[in-house]
């Protein structure tokens, strides 16, 4: 870009808005082309003439700013289609760059001042090109945005908008200069991924008065974005919004959020005005209104806001309490998807921690195409990794290492399923969308990951010599010490780390790196042979003896005598009661672990388990996203009393690769399902199930019937795609393209 980052002279005490008038040039035609290259430190809102030049909101969004800052291109032909002149305004807000971060406290971890570059370039009937860049020319005043956090909200004072911002001649009087910032224009970078967009708009369901005699707003669904409305009212009264997930006692359950304010005030400028606060968002499906005229009720609407994602997977089956349990993680997927893939959206956090992705990619690869929105992520990682000597961060972009020191955690190192991040997620996508880029762009990072772990073995070859999270959340575990699981953390580590050697090993030989395959398939064997014989008895007991252990086991391959395992694992789940007793590790790979031993009847039994520690309980109680814990709400109503609770949290959302690939029987045999089986198999009393998924060959479709113990199986396969039918009690059968019925 020839633009160059500028800020204003001085802080306004706003929002800043800068601003351009630009003279198109004249005797050239008309303009036939007009594009719109902008990035920022902060967020921004880009105008022409007052119209938005696109759809984005809380635009660059977070990247690992020190490594990579990405800007957009824009088409802004049209804005300027039959004009002499024109009005270029940005507003910036503080955003992920200048605004809180992380829950020790603390801001503008990446630099205090906000700054806009950008690029105007326009091009007329014959030829000319006139190009517009941010200097010193520019003029920046203060906005009607006169606070903005993305953790505590939005204040916006009507009072103070003018007309003049996005006229030509029209320059408000106290804007000031601008001056040019020492920036490093080499970190800039297009998207890979889609910019964050409005994506839904929800009207209220339910409006009432608390006990405490405060107006709430139920919009029936935990979602992600903000409320807008319009009003009118006495000049500088102010209208307040607090949000919350969830009610307890009747009133916001604001305790969850820690200290994040999730706040948002309007003051009125006495004639008609609409609010919409953009530089913020907010999780919540409740909200404490104050101050707002009764007749604006009617225009309050919530808008759901998240990275701008293409619905590819779809699920149903005769049990609705599975189909709002799919519901949910769909809903946490959008809500946690919003410019990186992050833990939670509402309390002081929202961090793109690598342990959850690592588990829930199966799922969300199948619900959305997040490619490019993932591989975007990848980059930040492997950027991330390679300025701390291969270490992959507990979140990306890494903004921990700014924080103060944790107590609960030792200095960092590569730590089991969180780092393991850097090998699962490109081999998901990998097999998700049969894009061999995605392995060779994140290969040196793959590789980087297994070996610094290598480093990390102890003297046996077990990986136990470091902090781990382990299965963090064990549903048996204090609520004031998540990590403190049933699974010998040990075995759970070198679970991880065999099987990220042994898809690395995968990813070697597909790329022909043939001496990395064996490197990296050695490391696997001696993996499996350590873990054997440090943790495995000779009756097949696994250290710690409980769910997780075998689950991981099983699943990532470790054992010989899988029946066995399998078992004893069945054995475990029946003395939990079929409730939930795996944690973060064990929970997305538990009812797989039962299924491929022949306890398909048990898998059933726990995913239809409706008592606490159950994937149903949060369903019983109204939950319409994935809980953090099991139990974020107790059966009374109150909130887990622990500090870190959170209503949307998509990892033990997990659960749907497995209903996708089992109940809706649709799983790849070949990256990107150029190949596919299809598998149905139904238990636990449905007696009807359909799945489809888009894929890159074209639309797959299952659909199947349970009459009088009659299983009949609809499936249509797009051209290009072959697949396997494979029923309970029949030989396998080969599938071409085009539609297909069986029946068993």
């Amino acid at each position: 870009m020839q633009g160059r980052m500028i800020t204003p002279v001085s802080e306004l005490g706003s929002a800043p808005l800068f601003r351009t008038e630009i003279t198109l040039d004249a005797g050239h035609g008309a303009v036939t082309a007009a594009t719109l290259r902008i990035s920022s430190l902060g967020v921004h809102e880009a105008r022409l003439d007052g119209q938005p030049v696109g759809d984005d909101v809380l635009s660059p969004g977070w990247s690992s700013y020190e490594h990579r800052l990405r800007h957009l291109t824009h088409d802004v032909t049209g804005l300027l289609t039959g004009r002499a002149a024109t009005v270029l305004t940005v507003l910036v807000g503080n955003g992920w760059h200048r605004g809180r971060l992380g829950f020790m406290g603390g801001r503008a971890f990446y630099g205090d001042r906000l700054g806009v570059i950008a690029d105007l370039e326009i091009t007329f009937a014959d030829g000319h090109r006139q190009t517009v860049v941010t200097d010193e020319t520019w003029t920046a005043g203060g906005s009607d945005v006169l606070g903005d956090d993305l953790y505590d909200g939005q204040t916006i004072d009507a009072r103070r908008r003018s007309a003049k911002w996005y006229a030509v001649g029209g320059e408000p009087e106290w804007f000031l200069p601008v001056k040019v910032l020492d920036f490093d224009a080499g970190v800039l970078t297009p998207y890979i991924s889609t910019p964050v967009t409005r994506q839904d708009v929800l009207t209220p369901v339910k409006v009432w008065q608390s006990p405490e005699g405060r107006t709430l707003v139920d919009f029936g669904q935990n979602l992600v974005g903000w409320i807008r409305f319009a009003a009118t009212g006495p000049a500088g009264s102010e209208v307040r919004i607090r949000h919350a997930e969830v009610l307890e006692h009747g009133e916001l359950g604001a305790r969850p959020l820690r200290d994040a304010q999730a706040t948002d005030r309007f003051i009125l400028s006495g004639g008609e005005d609409f609010f919409e606060p953009t530089m913020t968002f907010h999780g919540f499906r409740y909200a404490e209104i104050t101050g707002l005229p009764e007749p604006a009720f009617a225009t309050v609407e919530a808008v759901v806001v998240h990275s701008d994602l293409r619905r590819t997977g779809t699920f149903a089956c005769s049990d609705d309490l599975l189909n709002q349990l799919h519901s949910n993680v769909v809903w946490s997927t959008k809500g946690n998807f919003l410019d990186l893939p992050t833990d939670c959206p509402q309390r002081n956090e929202r961090l793109g921690w690598t342990g959850d992705i690592a588990v829930f990619a199966p799922s969300a690869a199948f619900l959305f195409d997040t490619g490019p929105f993932l591989a975007d992520w990848l980059a930040d990682l492997a950027a991330e990794q390679r300025a701390a000597d291969g270490l992959v961060p507990f979140v990306v972009p890494d903004v921990l290492k700014y924080l103060p020191h944790v107590p609960e955690f030792p200095d960092p190192d590569s730590t089991a399923f969180w780092s393991d991040a850097a090998v699962w997620v490109p081999w998901t996508l990998w097999r998700a969308y049969g894009d061999r880029a995605i392995l060779e762009n994140q290969y040196d990072s793959m590789t980087a990951h297994v070996r610094r772990v290598r480093t990390l073995l102890s003297p046996a070859g077990v990986w136990d010599t470091s902090f781990q999270f382990g299965d963090w959340l064990d549903p048996d575990a204090p609520p004031d010490d998540p990590a403190k699981a049933k699974a010998d953390p040990g075995v759970v580590a070198t679970a991880a780390y065999h099987r990220s050697a042994t898809i690395t090993a995968e990813v070697a030989a597909l790329l022909g790196r043939e001496r990395d395959a064996a490197e990296f398939g050695d490391l696997a064997a001696r993996a499996r042979a350590a873990f054997n014989e440090q943790y495995v008895s000779a009756d097949g007991t696994i250290v710690s003896d409980c769910t997780t252990v075998y689950t991981l086991a099983l699943v990532f391959g470790l054992v010989d005598d899988e029946a066995a395992a399998g078992r004893r694992l069945a054995e475990l789940v029946a003395d939990s009661g079929y409730r939930i007793s795996t944690g973060f590790a064990g929970t997305p790979y538990i009812l797989d672990a039962l299924t491929r031993t022949g306890h398909l009847d048990v898998a059933y039994r726990l995913l239809l388990q409706r008592e606490c520690p159950s994937w149903l309980y949060p369903v019983t109680m109204g939950a319409t996203t994935i809980w953090e814990r099991w139990d974020s709400m107790l059966p009374d109503g109150s909130i887990n009393p622990g500090e870190m609770t959170s209503f949307n949290h998509y990892a033990l959302g997990a659960v749907a690769d497995w209903m996708h690939r089992v109940i809706g029987g649709i799983a790849p045999l070949e990256p990107g399902y150029s190949r596919v089986l299809i598998a149905p198999r139904p238990g636990g009393g449905l007696t009807w199930g359909r799945a489809g998924l888009d894929t890159r060959h074209g639309r797959i479709d299952v659909s199947w019937q349970l009459d009088d113990g009659e299983l009949t199986v609809d499936v249509t396969l797009p051209a290009g795609v072959t697949g396997v039918l494979s029923l309970p009690g029949r030989d396998d059968a080969e599938l071409g393209a085009g539609v297909h019925r069986a029946t068993v």
